[in-house]
């Protein structure tokens, strides 16, 4: 799909153009209310519930409340996460759109490969991440113009050039990361000065949180991601849903 077929179903891309520079530098809360004056509920926050996703989420309370809300459950996820998904329910009052991969899928996956193909090699891995997280997000993207996500470019060297809003070619519509600019202390910082929940998981080490069986803690010298597949090179690390490799 090229980009302008891409804005067709959302922004011009003289829309587009104008609106990336107006919001280059903007506040994550300008950014979110412009999300919520542009598309309102035809737009959706993408969580796995780590704390860039916690911080958006009670940000959107006060500045976008008509924005959606959804998670991807793999099916493999740590406890702790559905546990931080249901304060989320009580504290916030919303629901939580959920989608799941298709049954038949990763029975046949898991029949033909077992349960641990993702160590073979990149590529396992990748057809792991698109039974169990891209085919699904399709799904939750169908008939929405915009998704709003907690990418920040400190986080890895994947996406050091993600931009605060841009063209999602691959899905047809506008992807916005209001969080673009913040570092881990900007997000930390607003987490507790607003007694934002959050999974326990960080607290044991984990900045970045998946699938169980793919996510480690990580190291004081290493990035925010480098527990995510650590057995891969850093440049491999990303699942499909943000970034192509």
């Amino acid at each position: 799909m090229s980009q302008s077929s891409a804005l067709s179903l959302a922004l011009s891309q003289e829309e587009l153009r104008a609106t990336t520079e107006q919001l280059l530098e903007a506040p994550a809360e300008v950014v979110l209310a412009w999300v919520e004056q542009r598309f309102g509920a035809r737009a959706a926050i993408a969580s796995s519930f780590g704390v860039e996703d916690m911080v958006l989420i009670d940000l959107a309370r006060t500045h976008a409340p008509s924005v959606r809300l959804f998670t991807l459950d793999t099916g493999r996820l740590p406890p702790e996460t559905y546990e931080v998904m249901d304060v989320v329910r009580r504290r916030y009052g919303v629901e939580i759109e959920t989608y799941f991969p298709e049954r038949a899928r990763v029975e046949a996956l898991e029949s033909a490969k077992g349960y641990f193909s993702f160590k073979q090699s990149v590529e396992a891995r990748k057809e792991c991440c698109g039974i169990r997280k891209v085919e699904p997000l399709r799904r939750a993207l169908a008939g929405r113009e915009a998704w709003v996500t907690g990418l920040r470019r400190e986080q890895s060297v994947t996406r050091t050039e993600v931009q605060a809003v841009s063209a999602d070619a691959d899905h047809g519509l506008i992807k916005v990361n209001p969080l673009v600019r913040w570092s881990s202390k900007d997000v930390w910082a607003y987490v507790k000065a607003n007694g934002v929940p959050y999974n326990a998981l960080h607290d044991r080490g984990y900045p970045s949180i998946g699938c169980a069986p793919c996510t480690r803690a990580v190291k004081p010298y290493e990035d925010e991601r480098a527990g995510r597949w650590w057995w891969e090179s850093p440049e491999n690390r990303e699942c499909g849903l943000h970034v192509r490799r």
